[in-house]
């Protein structure tokens, strides 16, 4: 099992790369793959074609909400993680064919996500052993990296936009992973679909880190999108998927 965990600022194309890697493993028959989405804007799910709500899949935040606050649960006595695990796997878990889902959710109450950030990593300890890859999808902050959810990871991939804020976002998060000692074997820069092709030697002149090329712009994906088609059922010829085909083989897969 390995585990990659993706991130980047809002709108650099992070939940688009995990939906063409999921893509890519699943047409080299590389499963079972458990997706995670930590997300708030919840994107992963509708871009690899799956409904949570109507697959009555409820988020860990749901979850929370429905046992701390709409019944009334104690904090106290048993962790609220331990409390929340049989529940994440039998209410929160969607499970396919080729990749099985969770994904956070919006807020649990006013303020951070230390709870259902907390529930999300105990699970994910005892979940992850059974899948061939565990794809992470991050939101564009750093607060659930500061907090451990995963803290032993083959890959990370930051996928950056033409900006000063996204160099200073990858060394941001370089720094904050070494930090809290999350331990990688690689940290990789991805361009996105904005980035300029040429710019392979700034970028690693810049971050100091391997960078594997950009997700090539293709109008189909933007279509896909668009119209909340699953970019799993994307062509073959597709330069976006190609794109992330060739980045996944850079990195060694």
């Amino acid at each position: 099992m390995k585990r990659f965990v993706t991130m980047g600022r809002g709108g650099s194309g992070k939940t688009t790369f995990v939906a063409l890697m999921t893509k890519y493993f699943i047409e080299k028959g590389e499963t079972p793959l458990l997706l995670v989405d930590v997300d708030p804007d919840q994107n992963l799910a509708e871009m690899v074609g799956i409904d949570l709500r109507e697959e009555g899949r409820k988020t860990v935040s749901e979850l929370l909400i429905e046992t701390f606050l709409d019944r009334g649960g104690t904090t106290v006595g048993v962790p609220p993680s331990e409390r929340l695990e049989s529940k994440i796997w039998e209410l929160g878990l969607y499970e396919g064919d080729y990749f099985d889902m969770m994904a956070i959710g919006t807020k649990f109450i006013e303020g951070c996500y230390c709870l259902p950030d907390a529930a999300l990593k105990k699970v994910l300890e005892a979940l992850t052993k059974s899948y061939t890859y565990v794809l992470i999808d991050s939101p564009g902050g750093l607060e659930h990296l500061n907090r451990r959810i995963a803290s032993q990871v083959d890959d990370i991939f930051d996928i950056i936009d033409p900006s000063q804020k996204s160099f200073h976002h990858v060394a941001r998060a370089y720094k904050v992973a070494k930090e809290v000692k999350i331990d990688f074997n690689n940290f990789y820069v991805v361009g996105g679909s904005r980035v300029p092709d040429e710019w392979e030697e700034e970028v690693e002149k810049r971050t100091k880190l391997q960078y594997l090329g950009k997700i090539s712009h293709d109008k189909e994906v933007e279509n896909y999108v668009l119209h909340g088609k699953p970019l799993l059922d994307l062509p073959e010829s597709s330069p976006a998927y190609n794109s992330v085909k060739k980045i996944m083989q850079k990195a060694g897969y």
